[in-house]
């Protein structure tokens, strides 16, 4: 049914701001025509919050690693405010280029399937895991071949 999600940033300055979003995010595009950019992001997710009005709605990009985001955006002259440990995650703002302020946090909530990993640290535990579960390719090759002599027998 739902096939993703299409975000709308309004911006006083929107070619500084498509430059940041393909120069320093690195997020890949298409021009829609005659220089529209449609940028791609990785997955994301929605959440439902009480509120005493309709129509409210608010973006935030989030990170693996939020103090060294932080720290890659200011080397680069990127605005950032002070990351801010809440419950739910470390969240901080970054200064568009335009002058509009985007939300980033890192979430320390767990990730629904198929949004990326369950937590930030969960996918680092598993990157330490990965070279131990890596058999080296000559071993793999002889048992295929192993396999593949028995079945001939």
């Amino acid at each position: 049914m739902i096939i993703g999600a299409h975000v709308m940033l309004q911006s006083r300055n929107p070619s500084a701001d498509k430059a940041f979003f393909g120069g320093v995010l690195k997020l890949p595009s298409v021009d829609a025509g005659g220089g529209f950019l449609i940028f791609g992001v990785p997955p994301a997710e929605v959440a439902i919050h009480d509120s005493d009005r309709n129509d409210v709605h608010q973006l935030y990009l989030m990170c693996e690693d939020a103090p060294r985001l932080v720290a890659e955006m200011r080397r680069i002259g990127i605005v950032c405010t002070e990351p801010k440990d809440m419950p739910w995650g470390t969240l901080f703002d970054i200064t568009l280029p335009g002058g509009g302020k985007l939300g980033v946090y890192e979430p320390h909530h767990p990730r629904p399937s198929g949004a990326g990993p369950a937590k930030p640290q969960a996918s680092k535990a598993k990157r330490r895991l990965a070279p131990a579960k890596r058999k080296p390719a000559g071993k793999s090759k002889t048992k295929m071949r192993r396999r593949a002599t028995k079945k001939r027998r």
